[in-house]
């Protein structure tokens, strides 16, 4: 059953069967990562790059992880198990996608594709994620390599968006 109406007064369960009401920064740590999750598997489906598209893929695997992390108060039940691995491959596809970006001198309007303007709607998500994650955090310690997971993802999905944009440039110069 899709409904069980325990929520119907505002509430939900945590991962370790406690509730909280529905708009804790825990929820909404949680939630924002689902909805950046979505966004993504939105905008995938724009990506005309095999590369890309599957990084991406890979990266919503692993959002599944930090979002059941932040769901888990005690940080022990669902561990993500991300770590300086994950983070150096972050880098690693950073690095290799900003050598071939164009240099730019001033601000970029997001958006000069569907796939860059829908990547940059995922990467606002992932620093509105970020923040919520750091609100929490203030309050109730959570791992720190989920938040630094996040905030290189950002930077990666800034990666992959101006890339795109370069390589719609190139194809509307043609």
């Amino acid at each position: 059953m899709i409904y069980t109406r325990t929520g119907d007064k505002g509430t939900t369960s945590l991962l370790d069967g406690s509730r909280v009401r529905k708009n804790s920064i825990r929820v909404d740590s949680y939630g924002t990562i689902d909805e950046l999750n979505s966004v993504l598997g939105f905008a995938k489906h724009f990506v005309n790059d095999a590369e890309i598209f599957e990084r991406i893929h890979t990266v919503q695997k692993e959002l599944f992880k930090v979002a059941a992390e932040l769901a888990d108060p005690s940080g022990q039940s669902y561990p993500s198990h991300l770590g300086d691995d994950e983070i150096q491959r972050f880098e690693v596809w950073i690095d290799e996608y900003v050598k071939k970006l164009n240099p730019v001198a001033k601000f970029i309007v997001p958006g000069s594709s569907q796939a860059s303007g829908a990547l940059h709607m995922a990467r606002t998500v992932c620093r509105r994620a970020e923040r919520a994650m750091i609100a929490l955090d203030e309050i109730e310690p959570i791992n720190p390599y989920v938040i630094k997971y996040v905030n290189r993802l950002s930077d990666l999905l800034y990666s992959f968006a101006r890339y795109l944009e370069d390589k719609q440039e190139l194809v509307n110069a043609e």
